[in-house]
């Protein structure tokens, strides 16, 4: 068997953003940490998508993060940067374990549908919510770390590198998570559940287990966007915030912990281009390269790095 290089990787991505952090512009830094919350989201979906699963409505956990972060500043005057980051999981997961036990339920369509109807309950709920923002969403606070406020010139710095080691950790643990019985269930729940259930598995466990993990680490991103952009708004938990994460998630492929940042990464570059050049029509970009990961690389891009492996 070959040695699995994972965690080396990891840990070289995030020495290469410490150090190349300290070189990049502020805008690139920030098209870095939004690709970051954007992967942390993905790589949940990653696990549900291994299942034969897809959520149309993981937004509405990126949603709770983002609020969760945003509500903690206003009210209570929280700024830290990682308790914010804890704080989003935390809400997300739990509000997944709760409605988990309705969604482990369901497969195909139904499970994708359930899903993005709940999403689009949060949007409209905090729509006609003014204490909330309503529309107009809410401002958060600036972002601290450990009681300490960095400086205008390095605050970028400090949140890109603090996301970048939140989603190594995060990596690590959905990488040990995959090894283990539980998480080896999903290739088998997606071939044949009734099978998985003859073995003594349960697989809507299972899938209840995926599903909160997924929702946290939605939650943790959120978290990160708000605290990055410096306000919310009810378009977090909009259908088409969801649409892209499945974007990115089909994107990257589902091969390795680290596809799902990789996918945001390249989703990120193609929309900053796409926006640029005409900003009206951006949409067809991104649709022009979907297609072409269809037809090309159906199996996500990082399987051309499995190819070369095979190879």
């Amino acid at each position: 068997m070959s040695r699995d290089r994972t965690p080396l990787v990891l840990g070289a991505i995030l020495a290469a953003i410490i150090v190349a952090g300290l070189f990049l512009p502020p805008w690139l830094l920030f098209i870095l940490t939004i690709g970051i919350a954007r992967g942390l989201v993905a790589l949940g979906l990653m696990l549900l998508l291994r299942a034969g699963l897809v959520s149309f409505g993981q937004a509405l956990y990126y949603c709770i993060g983002a609020y969760t972060a945003g509500a903690l500043g206003i009210r209570l005057g929280v700024s830290d940067l990682l308790l914010l980051m804890l704080a989003g999981a935390a809400v997300a997961a739990l509000t997944a374990w709760v409605l988990g036990f309705l969604l482990a339920r369901y497969r195909g369509i139904f499970f994708g549908l359930l899903s993005l109807a709940l999403s689009m309950i949060l949007y409209g709920l905090i729509v006609k919510n003014e204490a909330l923002g309503s529309t107009d969403g809410l401002n958060v606070l600036r972002s601290t770390l450990f009681g300490v406020r960095p400086s205008e010139g390095w605050l970028r710095y400090v949140v890109v590198v603090t996301a970048t080691a939140a989603a190594v950790i995060a990596a690590l643990l959905v990488h040990r998570y995959l090894s283990t019985p539980l998480g080896r269930l999903a290739p088998a729940i997606k071939d044949n559940e009734i099978r998985v259930e003859y073995m003594g598995a349960s697989a809507r466990h299972a899938i209840h287990v995926k599903y909160v993990i997924a929702a946290a680490l939605a939650g943790l991103g959120g978290a990160l966007a708000a605290t990055t952009v410096g306000h919310i708004d009810p378009e977090m938990a909009y259908w088409t915030t969801s649409g892209e994460f499945i974007f990115i998630t089909i994107l990257a492929g589902t091969g390795n912990v680290i596809a799902p940042f990789l996918g945001a990464m390249i989703f990120g570059a193609i929309h900053t281009v796409a926006y640029d050049l005409s900003p009206n029509t951006w949409q067809m970009s991104l649709g022009a390269a979907l297609l072409a990961l269809i037809v090309f690389l159906p199996d996500g891009v990082w399987s051309l790095f499995t190819r070369r492996k095979a190879a």
